[in-house]
């Protein structure tokens, strides 16, 4: 269990992050997401154990995190450009981290190492961006820790990469319960592998929610009439977003399926259609309800 409580962290005269409290259980896949700025990397490297925060608790299975070696023993953080030793092969750096982490898997780095067809004796420095970030992924899952932090992971990786790095992923989660933070400006990416989202803005935690849950409060829907739009349409439901296309509307409404479904039809429209959204689209409408500024916004 990974839990903030009540964290601030400042630099000089800016707070980064203002009285945050976040928790992510075991197994879980968790994604952070936020606009610029809004103190993603701050919390990261606060439960990476890189900044001491000013006020609060940051604890991993209830110790403190800061200046904890048997934490962070458990603990592997890939940051959004990953750093390795200068001069070092990723064969020398599987030996520096194989001091580290006691639960390092020979077996598994070798195995990782062919299936990306990885040279070893190459400095990785010399590395395209696209392959330092799939050695740091073959020395992370190699050196089995309980908990992955990652920012920006698949940056720079192609699509088969990608897909090799998800799956890995996934099973290490399932046949380890290992613990995901992901955070990703790329939300298509979040979607595809979170099961849990928390949304910071200015530095403050604004939403965590199961994913499942999350898109089952807000919908994206659309209606036509013969005539006239009823007027007790807008009254009747809690409207994030109304865009009129031709004859027809499109509305972004939060609120129990079921029950807008029920308020929409005894309206009587000639066309009604409920539309899946996509959580860019959730993140989209969530910071539009809370004043972040939104132009030339097109939902396809």
């Amino acid at each position: 269990m990974i839990e903030m409580l009540n964290v601030s962290k400042g630099f000089e005269q800016f707070n980064a992050v203002e009285n945050v409290n976040l928790s992510i259980h075991k197994g879980s896949i968790y994604g952070l997401i936020g606009s610029n700025g809004a103190g993603k990397t701050t919390v990261i490297k606060l439960l990476a154990g890189i900044y001491l925060q000013d006020k609060g608790s940051v604890v991993i299975d209830s110790e403190p995190v800061y200046e904890n070696n048997a934490i962070k023993e458990k603990v592997f953080y890939i940051p959004d450009q990953p750093y390795f030793l200068s001069q070092y092969t990723t064969r020398q750096m599987a030996t520096f981290y194989r001091a580290i982490y006691p639960c390092w898997n020979e077996e598994r780095f070798l195995c990782l190492a062919r299936w990306f067809k990885l040279d070893m004796k190459k400095k990785i420095h010399t590395f395209s961006k696209g392959w330092q970030r799939q050695a740091a992924f073959i020395l992370a899952l190699s050196a089995q820790p309980d908990i992955l932090i990652l920012d920006e992971p698949m940056d720079g990786l192609d699509p088969v990469a990608r897909k090799k790095v998800k799956n890995l992923l996934i099973q290490d989660v399932a046949e380890r319960g290992m613990t995901i933070l992901i955070s990703s400006h790329n939300l298509r990416e979040i979607e595809d592998i979170c099961d849990t989202i928390g949304i910071l803005h200015q530095g403050k935690l604004i939403m965590q929610k199961d994913l499942d849950e999350m898109k089952s409060d807000i919908h994206k829907i659309q209606v036509a009439y013969k005539g006239e739009v009823p007027l007790q349409l807008d009254k009747q439901l809690e409207v994030l977003y109304r865009e009129k296309r031709g004859s027809v509307l499109l509305y972004i409404v939060r609120g129990e399926e079921e029950e807008i479904k029920d308020k929409i039809r005894k309206t009587k429209p000639v066309l009604f259609d409920l539309l899946p959204l996509t959580l860019e689209e959730i993140f989209i409408y969530e910071m539009g309800d809370i004043g972040y500024a939104i132009k030339n916004l097109v939902v396809e």
